[in-house]
């Protein structure tokens, strides 16, 4: 996330539908208190609807066009004269994922607009996406109308329906359907503060049509909008945190998982001050960017995990995924956690955890857990440890001192097994993804850059140097959610200068290629460097892995699995979206250059650029 949001001049889109797209310029500091003076003479209730979603400063409305909040649509463009500025997407899950992916990396929500029922069912997956990636997107849908004398034929009809908030009430914080326009202030206020309240997530508003386009007969009364501001986030029990920390410093080969704890940007520098302090390992599962990946500290892809004796999670809501060996082939897990390890945890737990998806995964048995927001926690956290070492006897000095220098020679021992790797593998045709991740940090290095989602298969985790807190805002989440998420990256950081990379794999591409023209349009700096294995692999894999199980013919694991025969060709694709495009590229040799070329581009003219290189399948 970025630290400086408050500062940053990112670019303002403005669409005029009867006219040409202007110019781009700054939006509002996002820690300006709320507006609550309305526009002068709301007409409709579409006007009110404005009103009420100007008073959280959304930065953004990402839409496809639909005629269920047409009312809405012209007092955005007409009442509100394009304050708030829509982003037009090819369709609604490119549109709810790019708002995640601005939230994700600036800390705002933005709005998303959905078209009645077939919209809301186009943007379900995204939706399901942020909700398990807790980010806050706060989604208005146009419904009804309700009232059936205001409905035109057959059409208002088969895209309507009863409750429409039940398509996603699953996985959302919160719906509702406000049923007068008396209503609709409070709602759009409770949804802003559900969704962006921690555990954030998405919620759904549900829009009447015949409500946006009722005229009004009397002004419709408005809350004061700084008395509904966003609450104040969980605290932890005192008493049970300062136990916890005791433990925590006193262990003698302490480890730190850390989880969706590098949302606050404030926890990048905390993380590393207390693994200095305490002399902690920190196994980064890269959820979010919390740690310095070539800190000495920084063990992640090694053995610390085995040998600690305290492990301390933080904000953390998968604790096996990082913790537990998996044998594919069988299904059978084992714990990496040493039987007498003692396990801390601090997070919200059991809070907002929904009864239908199982994204809260396994419980994992823990000696004390803590319930509160990391950005409150965890500041305590390190004063008190703090305390607790600065009281420290020789012997627990040197103690201390012996547990960080096992922890860097792991650390160093992993980066130069990576190293020889990279070596071994720099002139494999197809192109080795490691060699793919070199390439491209050869350019960027040079630039002040920010990694999208994608790290092609953790390779620049192993190459890059990300030793800021904004150089990622965490992992990607699986096929057809990263390239729509890159564009909300691009967004957040469009106009401070860095070169927005995202790593792009073809499959993921292929279900939203549209994409490539809201980046075009908008001229988002957004460098696309395909990690192109012309296949969907993570499948694949698992076939090869059954074949050897079963004895089935290895070379016929690819059914069903390749992009190949015809073989997309990237490149003209994102040609006739107007991008720079180069490819496609199968000598490693010539990855470097063409990056750079893409990459001068971009910093240049503001306006996003592809290289297309074919890689290995793996």
């Amino acid at each position: 996330m970025l630290s400086d949001y408050g500062n940053w001049p990112i670019g303002l889109i403005i669409v005029v539908l009867v006219s040409s797209r202007r110019r781009l310029g700054p939006i509002a500091d996002s820690k300006e208190a709320l507006l609550p003076a309305p526009y002068q003479n709301p007409t409709y209730g579409s006007d009110v609807m404005v009103d009420a979603m100007r008073a959280f400063r959304f930065p953004y409305l990402a839409l496809n066009p639909g005629s269920s909040f047409r009312g809405l649509h012209d007092s955005l463009v007409n009442y509100a004269n394009d304050e708030m500025q829509m982003i037009e997407c090819p369709h609604e899950k490119i549109a709810v994922a790019l708002a995640h992916g601005y939230a994700k990396t600036s800390g705002r929500p933005m709005g998303v607009i959905l078209h009645n029922v077939v919209g809301l069912l186009h943007g379900a997956m995204a939706i399901y996406y942020a909700y398990i990636d807790r980010v806050p997107v706060v989604i208005f849908g146009g419904s009804g109308p309700a009232a059936y004398d205001r409905r035109r034929p057959n059409i208002d009809w088969i895209h309507g329906a009863n409750v429409q908030g039940n398509a996603v009430r699953d996985y959302t914080k919160w719906d509702y359907e406000p049923r007068s326009l008396e209503s609709v202030p409070a709602t759009i206020a409770r949804g802003y503060r559900i969704a962006s309240s921690e555990p954030a997530g998405p919620v759904y508003i549900a829009l009447d049509a015949g409500l946006q386009e009722q005229p009004l007969d009397d002004p419709i009364p408005m809350p004061d909008w700084d008395r509904l501001k966003v609450p104040a986030p969980i605290g932890p029990d005192p008493s049970a945190l300062r136990q916890l920390a005791e433990a925590f410093a006193k262990a003698k080969r302490p480890v730190i998982i850390p989880g969706h704890v590098g949302r606050d940007p404030n926890a990048f520098d905390l993380l590393v001050h207390l693994a200095e302090t305490v002399g902690a390992g920190v196994l980064d599962t890269n959820i979010r960017h919390n740690f310095p990946n070539r800190h000495p500290l920084c063990v992640t892809g090694t053995n610390a995990l085995e040998a600690a004796d305290c492990v301390l999670f933080l904000d953390v809501k998968d604790m096996q995924k990082a913790t537990h060996e998996l044998d594919s082939i069988n299904r059978k897990i084992r714990s990496k956690i040493a039987q007498d390890a003692v396990v801390l945890d601090i997070g919200f737990n059991d809070v907002g955890l929904s009864s239908w998806s199982e994204d809260y995964t396994a419980l994992v048995e823990t000696d004390l857990q803590v319930t509160a927001d990391t950005t409150v926690a965890l500041p305590m956290l390190v004063d008190m440890c703090d305390g607790y070492v600065a009281h420290d006897a020789e012997p627990r000095r040197v103690e201390r001192a012996e547990w960080r220098a096992r922890l860097a020679n792991l650390h160093d021992e992993a980066w130069s097994g990576w190293a020889h790797r990279v070596d071994d593998s720099a002139t494999d045709k197809p192109v080795a993804t490691a060699t793919l991740a070199r390439a491209v940090w050869e350019v960027v290095k040079d630039y002040d850059w920010v990694l999208t989602a994608g790290t092609a298969s953790e390779w620049a985790k192993r190459v890059w140097d990300f030793d800021k807190h904004y150089r990622t805002p965490g992992k990607q989440l699986g096929t057809a959610t990263q390239i729509g998420i890159s564009l909300g990256v691009a967004l957040a950081h469009k106009g401070t200068g860095r070169l927005v990379v995202d790593l792009q794999p073809d499959g993921d591409l292929m279900f939203d290629a549209g994409a490539l023209w809201v980046a075009s349009y908008y001229e988002l700096p957004l460098l696309v460097v395909m990690f192109n294995n012309r296949a969907y692999y993570n499948d694949w894999e698992h076939q090869e892995r059954l074949a050897r199980q079963r004895g089935t013919p290895l070379e016929r694991a690819h059914i069903g699995m390749e992009i190949d025969n015809p073989a997309p060709d990237f490149a003209t694709l994102a040609r006739s979206f107007s991008w720079h495009a180069e490819g496609p590229i199968t000598d490693p040799a010539d990855i470097e250059k063409a990056v750079q070329r893409a990459a001068e581009y971009v910093q240049s003219t503001g306006k996003p650029a592809l290289v297309d290189v074919v890689c290995q399948p793996k």
